[in-house]
């Protein structure tokens, strides 16, 4: 078994960057400018979404790689609109979803940790049929924040002066529909030595969307 050499501090302080992004990195830029009509169904339906495989989070040459993340419903969230509101003939239709979670999270440099906070519990979500259908989540300004220990002990937050409009494409399927992730997230990191002075990292990740009250009847967004 060979023995790791030792990491340089400039890596280490990647690393803290890109465990900035396992905060959801779902903040980038728009994946297409779209208006029109848009149908979920089934309406009144509750919703689950839970990672398919691992997300990967990336800063310079670091990965980090989460095992664990999801969202269900509780507290009148992740419910599809009642009829008629499950449709807008003019542009998205949405709610309020409970915030996800990130565990079982590890990162490729030695003696960094991390622990992820989201503040706050409850997140809006929309979906635009298009091509593609795009799933649209609202992260609240500084609602999520990653605290480091080890080499470098840092704190970094998501979007910390502004809501973040966060989209992935979503793709109907039947019993489950996907929302995939590809794209980086603004982060603010503060500390003492070895903390990096970066603005954002990269995150890919895959979620499988299925309908809560009846596994045999999808989540689908149409026009």
């Amino acid at each position: 078994m060979s023995v790791p050499r030792p990491r340089s501090r400039t890596r280490s302080c990647l690393a803290v960057a890109a465990v900035a992004a396992l905060v959801l990195s779902w903040g980038g830029p728009a994946l297409a400018e779209q208006q029109g009509p848009t149908t979920v169904e089934p309406a009144g339906a509750a919703f689950t979404a839970e990672l398919v495989g691992s997300a990967v989070f990336t800063a310079g040459d670091v990965t980090i790689t989460c095992d664990v993340s999801a969202t269900a419903p509780g507290n009148g969230n992740n419910l599809v609109p009642d009829a008629p509101d499950n449709h807008d003939p003019d542009g998205a239709v949405g709610g309020p979803i409970n915030a996800p979670n990130f565990t079982d999270c590890t990162t490729d440099v030695v003696l960094v940790n991390a622990t992820v906070t989201v503040n706050d519990p409850v997140w809006q979500m929309t979906m635009q049929h298009g091509s593609p259908s795009l799933a649209t989540m609202i992260v609240p300004a500084a609602g999520i924040v990653v605290n480091t220990s080890g080499l470098a002990t840092c704190t970094a937050t998501v979007s910390p002066d502004a809501d973040a409009p966060i989209e992935g494409e979503w793709t109907n399927g039947d019993p489950a529909s996907t929302l995939a992730f590809d794209t980086t997230t603004a982060v603010d990191v503060e500390g003492g030595f070895g903390c990096p002075s970066v603005s954002e990292a990269g995150f890919t990740a895959t979620y499988a969307v299925t309908n809560a009250d009846d596994s045999a009847s999808p989540i689908t967004v149409s026009g």
